[in-house]
C-alpha cells in the first residue's frame, strides 16, 4: 500500500498502565487501511515523524488503535503525551513495514513481544484469528513484571475462546502468585532464556518478533538451534537494525558457544 498523510480525530486516550496509554482515532475506512503488523507515523512536529505499530487488525471501519509508552526523562515522549491529551486531532503516515501475515501460510505462528510490542501482536492475533479461528497461535509477551503486561486479560480471552491459543506469559520478576488460566503458561526470566527452556522445535512455525533489536536477536539466536527456518520470521527490526545473518547457522552457533 502506498503510504498516505491524514488527519484523524481522537477518540478517547485511555490509560492502561501507569506507563502506557491507549489511543483511538477515526478516520475514514479507505484511508486508514492497514495490514496487519503494518505502523504509522505521527506528526510530533515539522519534519518530526514518530512510529506506532497499530495496535488493531483493519476490519474495513476507520478505526485506528496506538498503545503508547510514556518515558517522562524523554523529551519527545512528554511532547506526545502533551499533545495527545489536548488535540481534537492527530496528523498521521500510514501504512509502513512488511511485518504482516502472509496470506498464503496457515503455519503455526509463533509470536514474541516485549512491551508494548504486544501492539504489533494483538494486530497479528486479530487478523490471523479473522482468517482462521482455529489456526495454532502461541504469543510470548515479556516485561519486567506482571503489572506491566498491561492488557494481560486480552491474551486470556483469546485463550479461553480459541482452544488452538495459548498464552504465555513471561516476567523477570516473579509474580507473587503463579500463573493459572486455561491455556495459559507462565515463565520466569528473560524472554530468550524462557523460550529455550519451553521450546523444542520452531521449524514449522511463522515467527514474529517485536521488541528491540538486542530482545529480538537474543531470540533468533535461541530459536536457530531450534530449527527457525531464515524465511519464516518476520520483524521491523530486520529493517532498521539489520544484521548479516538475520538467522545464524548451527554451526556458528556451536562455534560461538566454544569460543
Amino acid at each position: 500500500m502506498t503510504p498516505r498523510i491524514l488527519t484523524c480525530p481522537v477518540t478517547e486516550v485511555e490509560d492502561l498502565s501507569q506507563d502506557v496509554f491507549r489511543v483511538r482515532l477515526d478516520g475514514r475506512a479507505e484511508a486508514v487501511a492497514h495490514d496487519p503488523g503494518q505502523y504509522l507515523e505521527l506528526k510530533l512536529a515539522e519534519e518530526v515523524w514518530v512510529p506506532f505499530s497499530i495496535a488493531n487488525a483493519w476490519r474495513g471501519d476507520g478505526e485506528i488503535e496506538l498503545h503508547i509508552q510514556h518515558w517522562p526523562e524523554r523529551g519527545n515522549s512528554v511532547r506526545l503525551r502533551e499533545m495527545v491529551k489536548v488535540a481534537n486531532h492527530l496528523t498521521l503516515r500510514l501504512p509502513g513495514g512488511d511485518c504482516v501475515l502472509d496470506p498464503d501460510s496457515r503455519r503455526p505462528l509463533l509470536l514474541i513481544a516485549a512491551g508494548t510490542g504486544f501492539a504489533q501482536m494483538k494486530a497479528l492475533v486479530e487478523g490471523a484469528l479473522a482468517a482462521d479461528p482455529e489456526r495454532e497461535i502461541a504469543l510470548w509477551w515479556a516485561a519486567r513484571e506482571e503489572r506491566d503486561l498491561y492488557l494481560e486479560s486480552l491474551p486470556r480471552e483469546w485463550a479461553e475462546s480459541h482452544r488452538h491459543f495459548h498464552f504465555h506469559p513471561v516476567t523477570e520478576v516473579a509474580p507473587a502468585l503463579p500463573w493459572s488460566g486455561e491455556r495459559v503458561v507462565g515463565h520466569h526470566g528473560r524472554i530468550d532464556q524462557a523460550l529455550a527452556n519451553g521450546l523444542e522445535d520452531v521449524s514449522e512455525q511463522d515467527v514474529y518478533l517485536s521488541g528491540s533489536p538486542g530482545m529480538v536477536y537474543a531470540c533468533v539466536d535461541v530459536l536457530a538451534s531450534l530449527g527457525l527456518s531464515p524465511s519464516r520470521v518476520f520483524s521491523d527490526v530486520f529493517a532498521y537494525a539489520p544484521r548479516d545473518p538475520i538467522v545464524p547457522t548451527t554451526g556458528s552457533l556451536q562455534h560461538e558457544a566454544g569460543a
